[in-house]
């Protein structure tokens, strides 16, 4: 196929990719700062572990619900402003300060009160969330419909993103520090302040300066009233249905499920490997290795991978760039068994380059794969176009990877023999533990190139299909 150039009214100026980078920049922040500071439930609050779990996994199933309800509500809103601008807004403002008081908790109350105040906050908290994560997402798949610029644009804000994860892991130093903060409740409490401000001002730039489809023509689009709310209903679930008919949607589904569930279930096994194999349970001597381990992690994806991925996309195809990236991971994964050598911890920064191929190629051409896939369901379905809904679905996929991923990691701890409250660890349990660190994302890996390898929606197809919607709009 003849090398296609981008048009110039089909690219997204640097302005708006910047604006959107902020936007993932706060989807990353406000979920990685979640999980450092749920640790500090147990430890600066004094919570049951197991009222702790009910806390992480409850809220997920809220939000669930939540998720199709807001994309379908931003598919068929109308406003002078567009379908996701005016939730973005409110949601941003919204997601901060409900993070803000959700950890507001003070350790002198009861448990019984701090887990009643935390669950409904945090149910709260999940609405100001959605209202603006799944409007964001849907904005992003319409700000461009080239097939080569959805990668540049996902790339560049997946970059701005991986900045979250290059701070996150310090806040667990952070907040324990007590030159900082006199007791980590305290610190807990003021850090979520900074954050909640940070994500409310960054939050707010897609609304300001992002541009989506015109969707001033766009036809068959749903009252929303509450006269309409049965209606509405029955309109959503027949929305899902054709979503969960589109096959190459899909695939990038259960693909995705596979390697961020792969990922997630062995994301904590490092920092044990690291204390308790590297050094013998001593946190001491550990210091600062696990979350420098995170933050190269970040660093190398943001600004290596990533573009190395765009570029593979570009030349070679999403599809075979996806392929290709996640067999790079499963090197990267094997590589482990070196890595973690008590004698030399610099070794532990090794497999990095090549593991981050697997998050990093991830969310970068599925997003973009997914923009395509919205173009397929309107040449099928027609108007009107339905990005909020298939990002919201696909988010929802994430979601549930990620906690099934935190009971199985859960699992698979116990298995091995790992005991929490022990000063130290047998041989046996970590080796099996390493062994699980291995093997488990890398037939994660696997499986998700088998499933995509069939995946059929390329740059051939997708540009026919493209110009069939430009003719049916009676656009130029």
């Amino acid at each position: 196929m003849a090398k296609h150039i981008t048009p110039e009214k089909d690219k997204v100026p640097f302005l708006q990719k910047s604006a959107f980078g902020a936007g993932h920049l706060v989807l990353n922040l406000l979920p990685g700062s979640l999980g450092v500071f749920m640790f500090f439930l147990l430890t600066a609050f004094g919570m049951d572990p197991f009222l702790a779990g009910l806390l992480g996994g409850l809220p997920r199933i809220f939000d669930a619900i939540t998720d199709p309800i807001m994309g379908f509500i931003s598919d068929n809103t109308t406003s002078k402003w567009g379908r996701r601008r005016p939730y973005i807004f409110v949601g941003a403002i919204l997601s901060g300060l409900f993070f803000a008081l959700l950890w507001q908790l003070d350790e002198n109350n009861s448990q019984s009160f701090n887990f009643w105040y935390f669950l409904i906050m945090s149910m709260v908290f999940l609405i100001g969330n959605t209202m603006y994560a799944t409007p964001l997402v849907g904005l992003g798949y319409e700000m461009t419909s080239d097939y080569n610029e959805r990668t540049r644009l996902m790339a560049f804000s997946q970059t701005i993103g991986q900045v979250a994860w290059m701070i996150v892991p310090w806040f667990w130093v952070i907040i324990a520090d007590p030159e900082l903060f006199e007791n980590q409740a305290v610190g807990v409490r003021r850090l979520s302040l900074y954050v909640a401000a940070i994500c409310a001002i960054l939050g707010v730039l897609p609304a300001f300066f992002c541009k989506g489809i015109d969707s001033s023509n766009m036809q068959n689009r749903k009252e929303i009233s509450m006269k309409t709310l049965f209606s509405n209903v029955k309109d959503l679930f027949k929305g899902m249905a054709q979503v969960f008919q589109n096959k190459p949607f899909v695939k990038l589904c259960a693909a995705t499920f596979l390697v961020f569930n792969g990922f997630q279930m062995v994301a904590s096994f490092s920092f044990f490997i690291i204390v308790f194999y590297m050094f013998n349970g001593d946190y001491g001597d550990a210091g600062t290795w696990p979350a420098w381990f995170s933050t190269v992690s970040a660093i190398v994806t943001a600004f290596l991978v990533i573009p190395i991925i765009s570029y593979m996309a570009e030349k070679v195809g999403k599809r075979r760039a996806f392929v290709y990236s996640t067999a790079i991971s499963i090197v990267g994964y094997i590589l482990k068994w070196w890595a973690f050598d008590p004698e030399n911890p610099w070794l532990l920064f090794m497999p990095i380059p090549f593991m981050a191929f697997g998050i990093g190629g991830l969310f970068t051409l599925m997003m973009s794969m997914t923009a395509d896939v919205c173009d397929l369901d309107e040449l099928k379905n027609g108007m009107p176009r339905k990005e909020g809904t298939f990002g919201a679905i696909y988010w929802w996929m994430v979601k549930l990877g990620q906690a099934l991923a935190l009971v199985l990691g859960g699992l698979v701890l116990k298995v091995v023999g790992f005991i929490p409250d022990a000063a130290t660890q047998s041989m046996d349990t970590m080796t099996n533990l390493r062994i699980a660190d291995i093997i488990i994302p890398s037939v994660t890996a696997a499986i998700a190139i088998a499933v995509m390898w069939s995946y059929s929606l390329n740059e051939r197809k997708a540009r026919k299909i493209k110009e069939e919607l430009v003719k049916r709009r009676g656009e130029l």
